[in-house]
């Protein structure tokens, strides 16, 4: 019996706008910290009028107010050491790098050593690695505070040798120098020599200890992420969320729940790594369970559960779970939220809903962001809205665009078959200097394949295989396989994947069999079918296609056994379904297909699709209504 399912189209959303006041920004709490740059805490002014003017410089700055502390400071008749720090540093903390710099080159500033790392910390925290590097050795004087900075600096920048380097040249060192470099090698997964600094460290913190737990863990070593645990003399919060989060990133969520239970005291994110875990593992229920427990919550929390529904299939959920987030909790969306809702638009095709959130979006901070540009490039598409997705894409301007957009509005054209349109837009891409990557190449191998454009896509895939640059993908292939499959050139796309010999895959294959059955080529749909199910397939999607070509080619027995495979591995194809709005009401239509051979007639090409009476009713009523009102404006009553 065929599922029709009723949804009312509630304002799920709209009251949701109205809490996100573009006067008030959210920040996400992932956000990275920047490095701290230190200001004299004490000011040892002779002066007492300079310590006041000093004094007053301080207060403007940590308020924001650089222009008036920069008057305060040019109007000062008499200046010390701590009076150009202070201004420099709030120049570099606000992020006015040239200001700062133009300040500390003038002639008759006067200087110190925190002058000069303060400095060094602003290039580095804006990326400008070079040009902190030539200042850190036009220092006169250094100090221990300095050689970390630029330590840090490298470590950053992902330059580890270079760190190492600094660091076996420093004069002297502190625990924040040995954690720094150990830090670095740990990011970078070269957890031995971290492990061999570790064990040369004179002093170990914490942070120390916190930090092999961390690495070992995210190397897959976890037994020994957990010696390391065991013997920490002291272990804060920190150390036992790092050891949980090893836990559950390998898979091992009881023994992350045991600790987690274990723990003396949990913060937010000791909740936030448990609920991850399950939902990582696909445990959702126990996610939900732990979610319904936690005392607090933030956006990371919600945002997990939400693209844990997503990942499920239970998109609707996902939307409710939104609307509960923003609605009644007050909780602030971040890009990621934005990104898993706008998947489960997509999954809906719920444009209503997908163009409310994008009024939301547009009151943040988040509007200019590639991959929230993307994503609503994607759930227009999904929606069937093109002009809007390519809107979407034109808004920004061209030096904002990037590889996601283009390849988001590619991919957008290759969903609707528009292949010449994408291949236009890929002209356009290379004029204006991108460079295409794999993903470009698939979405443009894709509309080829969905508009039977197909000298232009084998053109295409010649010019990828040229370009020693891109390795060639399963991807790749398999649409290079179903480009020559919908246009009846079987055997050709035959021949492509017996040369492919070990790079074959059921994808490949499946995409040829697709083919043999669109064509009725049972020939060569049989050595497709044997090589398909050589290659072991894990997925439904290859076991109907097995079946259905069974059934087609009358080969009832095999067909019978793809169902009982199906089965036992608990596999299950997700019928197909269409849905349409009648009096603000949505009625969803799934397929049904028997589950026994009707004599007489081609079933397994044509599915039955029922409809409830309700649903036909309202159906008519709603057909009734719209041709009462037709007919009134042609009689002009």
């Amino acid at each position: 019996m065929t599922h029709v399912v009723h949804r009312a189209r509630s304002p799920i959303l709209r009251f949701a706008q109205a809490r996100l006041s573009p006067r008030l920004p959210y920040h996400s709490m992932t956000q990275k910290a920047s490095p701290r740059i230190t200001t004299p805490h004490r000011d040892h002014s002779a002066s007492s009028d300079v310590a006041k003017s000093n004094w007053l410089i301080t207060k403007l700055s940590r308020d924001g107010r650089i222009r008036e502390a920069r008057q305060v400071f040019d109007e000062m008749p008499e200046r010390d050491v701590v009076t150009w720090t202070t201004v420099i540093t709030a120049y570099v903390k606000s992020g006015m790098l040239d200001e700062a710099r133009s300040l500390f080159d003038r002639a008759d500033a006067v200087k110190n050593v925190i002058t000069w790392t303060a400095l060094v910390g602003g290039y580095i925290r804006l990326r400008r690695l070079k040009e902190a590097e030539l200042l850190f050795y036009q220092m006169p004087v250094r100090n221990v505070v300095s050689w970390n900075t630029m330590i840090e600096g490298y470590a950053r920048s992902r330059h580890v040798d270079e760190a190492l380097e600094l660091f076996e040249r420093m004069p002297e060192r502190n625990v924040v120098s040995w954690n720094m470099v150990l830090t670095a090698l740990v990011q970078c997964a070269r957890i031995e020599e971290a492990r061999r600094l570790f064990g040369l460290m004179p002093e170990r913190d914490v942070i120390s200890w916190t930090t092999m737990v961390a690495g070992l863990s995210r190397n897959g070593r976890v037994d020994e992420a957990r010696e390391v645990f065991d013997r920490m003399p002291r272990r804060n919060v920190v150390s036992w969320n790092a050891m949980v989060t090893g836990y559950a990133q390998n898979g091992r969520l009881e023994e992350a729940l045991e600790l987690f239970e274990k723990m003396p005291e949990r913060d937010m994110p000791s909740w936030n790594t448990m609920v991850t875990g399950f939902i990582q593992n696909g445990d959702l229920e126990r996610a939900w369970e732990l979610f319904v427990q936690m005392p607090q919550k933030n956006v990371i929390s919600w945002t997990t559960m939400i693209t844990g529904y997503v990942q499920d299939g239970r998109n609707e959920e996902a939307l409710m779970f939104f609307s509960k987030m923003v609605v009644d909790n007050g909780v602030r969306p971040n890009q990621r939220t934005f990104v898993s809702i706008l998947s489960a638009c997509s999954n809906l095709a719920g444009l209503c809903e997908g163009r409310q959130i994008h009024q939301m979006i547009i009151k943040t901070v988040y509007k200019e962001c590639v991959h929230l540009v993307s994503a609503l490039i994607n759930m227009y598409s999904k929606c069937g809205e093109l002009v809007s997705a390519r809107k979407m894409f034109e808004d920004g301007s061209t030096i904002h665009r990037d590889y996601i957009s283009w390849n988001g509005m590619i991919a957008a054209y290759a969903h609707h078959g528009c292949g010449t349109e994408a291949i236009n837009l890929y002209n356009e891409m290379r004029q204006l200097g991108f460079k295409p990557d794999d993903v470009t190449y698939v979405g443009l191998l894709s509309a080829c394949s969905h508009a039977g454009l197909v000298e232009e896509g084998l053109n295409l895939f010649d010019e990828l295989l040229k370009d020693g640059s891109i390795r060639v993908r399963e991807d790749h292939y398999t649409c290079l396989v179903d480009l020559c499959g919908r246009a009846g050139r079987l055997k050709e796309a035959f021949d492509i994947l017996e040369k492919l010999r070990t790079n074959q895959s059921a994808s490949n294959w499946g995409a040829l069999l697709a083919g043999c059955i669109d064509h009725h080529n049972m020939y060569t749909g049989k050595l497709a079918a044997e090589k398909l199910l050589n290659e072991g397939p894990d997925d439904a999607g290859s076991y109907s296609l097995l079946w259905n070509f069974f059934a087609r080619s009358g080969n009832w027995r095999e067909a019978a056994k793809m169902r009982i495979k199906m089965k036992e591995k608990g596999l299950k194809k997700q019928p197909g379904c269409s849905w349409i709005e009648v009096g603000n009401m949505v009625h969803v239509f799934v397929t049904h297909l028997p589950a026994a051979p009707i004599s007489g007639s081609n079933w397994w090409c044509s599915p039955v699709i029922y409809f409830s009476n309700e649903t036909i009713s309202s159906i008519l009523r709603y057909i009734c209504d719209l041709t009462a009102i037709v007919a009134k404006r042609l009689l002009g009553i």
